[in-house]
């Protein structure tokens, strides 16, 4: 008899990331040459050895060197295999990440990849640390390893839920590289995919916010969502069937947050007005934004250079000629470039950076996140720190 549904679907989704992993990052082939069995060795003068455990040294006459054969004939490739890539999971205790870390743990050693994992602790609630330390011990007892936990001071930027985002990724970042993994898998699901949408267009951030979170992201495809299209109910079906303690984070249903209330507030009063679907219907409506705002970026790269003086600088007679939706693109990108945080930046800022090139009246400098500035000089746009 197989594993539960829910247990075989989060171990394909796993599966299948870690075939992709494979792929993408081969392991490097072994070059080290190590001597051939029953092949003359090198060795010290007789009167340098040293003897063995309860012998005495003695000397004797020199011996005249034996020839040795070539270097060719003496070494072949070692037997010792290079590390195997080692792929870890961001779990913070509850359902989704316990769930993956489990799929990991078990799919991992049959594909030769070492796997272990981070939780991290952002100290935000009385008791965090020692939750942090239970979460590690579930995971050394799935076989992950390393398996450590993370304390990360949260700032203020961008209003709670972000900056306790970015330190996790920055903590994360920094696991990757301490441990030279290949990559961090993250347990959203299909559900916070569709809150992510919502999310978006709340803001009016435009198709890029509308397009949710990506299945690989990061430096080099380091983050991995193996779960993007596999409900949040599918995950907590998994643990159950494998016994698995599962913590449920107090934030996630503290009216306080913004996800939060839309989790348990906005999305129910959704389906009640329209029915069953509309989660599945947020998900494809964010790879549908994805691809078309992947072709739009890809447009906006290609356009930018030809938008730009010899000088580095943006013409905005050239600017003006290019449909809206790339000179946006732009515009965003240089605005980032000149050091506004990209989390801080929405489509109200570009907006206005946008008038200049298509509603210029003599206004004055525009002022961004990050204080940044953009102005209109002579036919050009600059957009630099003020």
């Amino acid at each position: 008899m197989g594993p539960h549904p829910a247990v075989a679907a989060i171990r394909l989704a796993v599966r299948r990331v870690l075939h992709d992993i494979l792929t993408e990052h081969p392991p490097a082939p072994d070059t080290r040459r190590t001597p051939v069995s029953g092949a003359a060795r090198p060795s010290a003068p007789e009167a340098e050895r040293v003897p063995a455990p309860g012998t005495r040294r003695t000397t004797s006459p020199a011996q005249p060197p034996r020839e040795q054969p070539p270097a060719s004939s003496r070494l072949r490739p070692s037997r010792e295999a290079p590390p195997a890539p080692l792929v870890l999971v961001a779990c913070s205790g509850g359902a989704d990440s316990m769930a993956l870390a489990s799929a990991l743990a078990f799919e991992a050693p049959k594909l030769g990849i070492r796997a272990g994992g981070i939780t991290v602790d952002h100290g935000l609630q009385s008791g965090s640390d020692l939750r942090a330390d239970e979460v590690v011990l579930r995971l050394t007892e799935l076989g992950l390893t390393p398996a450590e936990s993370i304390a990360v001071t949260v700032g203020r930027d961008g209003g709670p839920e972000a900056a306790a985002r970015d330190a996790r990724y920055a903590a994360l970042d920094a696991a990757a590289e301490r441990h030279g993994a290949t990559a961090i898998l993250l347990g959203h699901t299909r559900d916070d995919q569709a809150e992510t949408v919502l999310l978006g267009l709340a803001r009016g951030s435009g198709i890029r916010s509308l397009s949710g979170m990506a299945a690989v992201s990061g430096a080099d495809g380091r983050y991995r969502r193996p779960f993007l299209h596999l409900d949040r109910q599918t995950a907590r079906k998994a643990c159950m069937a494998q016994s698995l303690p599962v913590w449920d984070d107090p934030h996630n249903a503290d009216p306080a947050y913004t996800r939060s209330r839309l989790r348990h507030e906005g999305l129910p009063a959704l389906e009640k007005a329209l029915g069953k679907g509309v989660v599945e219907a947020l998900a494809r409506t964010a790879q549908l934004s994805r691809d078309d705002a992947d072709a739009l970026d890809a447009w906006a790269s290609q356009a930018e250079a030809s938008v730009r003086d010899a000088a580095g600088l943006l013409e905005c007679a050239k600017l003006y000629a290019l449909p809206p939706a790339v000179r946006r693109r732009i515009l965003r990108r240089a605005a980032i470039e000149a050091g506004a945080p990209a989390g801080s930046l929405f489509a109200r800022h570009i907006e206005e950076v946008d008038r200049l090139i298509t509603g210029w009246r003599g206004q004055g400098a525009i002022s961004l996140p990050g204080k940044v500035v953009a102005q209109r000089q002579g036919g050009r746009l600059v957009i630099r720190q003020g």
